[in-house]
């Protein structure tokens, strides 16, 4: 029976959270299967702590409707060595941290390691995150696109959240309100970017750059789930995770969030440390120990030889009041012709006598001129 016969068909793409599917593709491993549901979106964890009776109905509901349900991709080694490889190739600038990293790669348990390395520097960390959610975000992609699966990432929508709650009630009907269908037809044109060359290969576009406009930050609106078909052998491995943010997914396959991850690294819970407070630190500490070291040196100066100790020069403050002298309008005139005279230069033109004279008798005197008598030549006899 075709799928299109069997299960209901939504009005609109698949409401994909990206955050989920990428945490979803961390985790895949050999102990640990998750599903994408091809008709609503929604994830399936089979959690093998379950009981025995709900994992044989579950693999029932897989088994009978094998077309609906799809395996999330496990990762395999060289997949996880490539993605660390390749961000040390492509974002680790300083040669010494390169070696680091490359030596951690090649050996034993190179993802834990690999990432307890990456948390103990901030400046690498930062990169490391976009870097993982960029190559993740391909690679999602692609997957999607092989199964031919029409869908919108809830994190790329510009709509508000309560249309898109809306939009999640009434996806399966053919009526709705106007709002509705035209939130229907964003999504739809939504759709066809994610089967674009430029999904799978992002690139600066060419031409002026724009203008730089500030950017203001909004945080991301996370609508709940709704899932309407949703069969009774799935409801207890639904996997909806509370992730808003790349940075809550961590590139472990053994800790479950950032926080134990944090928890496990050395064996002592940490926290992040802006990088920018730890910089401020280190700068205050440097400050301490410089005034410490002057202090030490001004006792020492004021114990030797009976010396004064150290007094900064403290500069003397202003007086208070102060006196204004007002003169009459002819003093005053010949006090300015005065000031002037002495410093503008005077008007050019030919200098008397007097002053010639004189000038010429002052280099005289300094380099001590002389009159020489003139030499004559004698004539040859002939």
């Amino acid at each position: 029976m075709a799928m299109a016969e069997k299960y209901p068909i939504a009005k609109n793409p698949l409401l994909l959270r990206f955050h989920r599917l990428m945490d979803a593709f961390a985790k895949s491993d050999d102990e640990r299967d998750f599903y994408l549901d091809r008709v609503e979106g929604f994830l399936v964890y089979v959690d093998l702590d379950k009981s025995t009776e709900d994992l044989e109905a579950l693999d029932r509901e897989i088994f009978e409707n094998g077309g609906r349900y799809c395996l999330v991709p496990k990762m395999t080694f060289y997949e996880i060595k490539k993605f660390m490889e390749g961000f040390v190739h492509e974002k680790v600038y300083d040669i010494d941290t390169k070696e680091k990293l490359l030596d951690l790669i090649s050996a034993k348990e190179a993802r834990e390691n690999f990432l307890e390395f990456i948390y103990d520097h901030l400046t690498e960390l930062e990169k490391w995150q976009l870097y993982y959610q960029e190559r993740s975000r391909i690679r999602i992609i692609e997957w999607l696109r092989a199964l031919e699966i029409q869908f919108v990432f809830e994190e790329d929508l510009e709509l508000s959240k309560n249309l898109v709650e809306k939009v999640k009630r009434t996806q399966f009907e053919a009526k709705a309100s106007k709002d509705v269908m035209q939130a229907r037809d964003h999504l739809i044109q939504k759709s066809k970017t994610y089967y674009s060359n430029e999904a799978l290969n992002p690139r600066p576009k060419r031409g002026r750059p724009p203008k730089q406009v500030a950017k203001v930050e909004i945080e991301p609106q996370v609508t709940i789930d709704i899932y309407i078909h949703v069969p009774q052998a799935c409801r207890h491995f639904l996997y909806i995770p509370d992730i808003a943010s790349a940075a809550s997914v961590t590139f472990s396959s053994k800790f479950e969030s950032e926080e134990q991850l944090l928890a496990s690294l050395r064996g002592s819970p940490r926290m992040r440390v802006d990088e920018k407070l730890e910089a401020l630190s280190q700068r205050l500490e440097s400050l301490r120990h410089l005034s410490t070291r002057l202090s030490g040196a001004e006792k020492q100066l004021g114990a030797e030889g009976g010396r004064k100790p150290f007094q900064p020069f403290i500069k003397p403050k202003f007086k208070e009041t102060t006196s204004v002298e007002v003169l009459e309008e002819k003093t005053a005139h010949k006090g300015v012709e005065t000031a002037v005279g002495g410093v503008l230069p005077k008007k050019r033109g030919r200098p008397r006598k007097e002053e010639e004279q004189e000038f010429v008798g002052q280099h005289r005197r300094r380099f001590g001129i002389k009159k020489v008598a003139q030499i004559k030549s004698k004539k040859k006899k002939t």
